[in-house]
């Protein structure tokens, strides 16, 4: 089975946890894209959602469900976003496609986030794929350098600017061995709006999409 079909296999799976006339809080990314799109299929009726890009919040519309603002939405029962990289903890990498400091946010307000990923997205450790951390213009330098002392290698996302304004330093070379700390270190950097590591704040069910059938972490 290719990629994509794994994609939409995953996407599916999270169907069920879907309530009818519920607010849902909605990621950003290839897979992402076909849970909305199934959403409009299937034609489930929803209050609203809110979004973790502009990007998203263009697709739900285009398929007719309302898009709220967080503020005014409160506490979101369920929250469904893809991942660049799981482990068996349900600790993630997410930020490749920009929009970490949302997703966090929206993570954070739901009561279950439902991460939806393809067989390939399952690692022994983190930190393969590069870690995003979402950094203020003027800090950019000042971040790399704090980011070198923790033993990573920062490359400037040139011409990415994420929906807050914000440029994109993605980190090489990183030994993840404990997320959380990590996390908490990255944070305390000034100049560090949010880092792509979901592990204070994990997962509470992956959905991983084999060839022959749904795994649930």
């Amino acid at each position: 089975m290719d990629q994509n079909a794994l994609k939409r296999r995953a996407a599916e799976a999270a169907l069920a946890y879907v309530e009818e006339n519920t607010i849902i809080g909605v990621g950003t990314g290839s897979t992402t894209n076909c849970f909305i799109d199934l959403l409009g299929e299937r034609r489930i009726p929803l209050k609203g959602a809110v979004s973790s890009s502009k990007a998203t919040e263009a697709r739900l519309r285009a398929i007719g469900i309302e898009v709220l603002e967080l503020n005014n939405a409160g506490p979101i029962p369920l929250y469904v976003d893809g991942a660049d990289e799981t482990d068996a903890k349900r600790q993630l990498i997410k930020g490749g496609g920009a929009a970490l400091t949302r997703e966090k946010i929206c993570a954070a307000a739901a009561e279950r986030f439902v991460c939806i990923v393809d067989q390939s997205k399952l690692v022994p450790q983190l930190g393969k794929f590069p870690l995003p951390v979402e950094v203020i213009p003027m800090a950019r330098s000042l971040v790399a350098r704090a980011i070198v002392k923790l033993g990573g290698d920062p490359v400037w996302r040139d011409g990415v600017i994420t929906d807050n304004g914000n440029v994109i330093l993605d980190v090489w070379h990183l030994n993840i061995t404990d997320a959380p700390a990590l996390e908490q270190a990255l944070n305390n950097i000034p100049g560090v709006v949010c880092n792509g590591l979901f592990a204070m704040r994990p997962a509470d069910v992956v959905l991983i999409a084999r060839d022959d059938r749904i795994e649930s972490l």
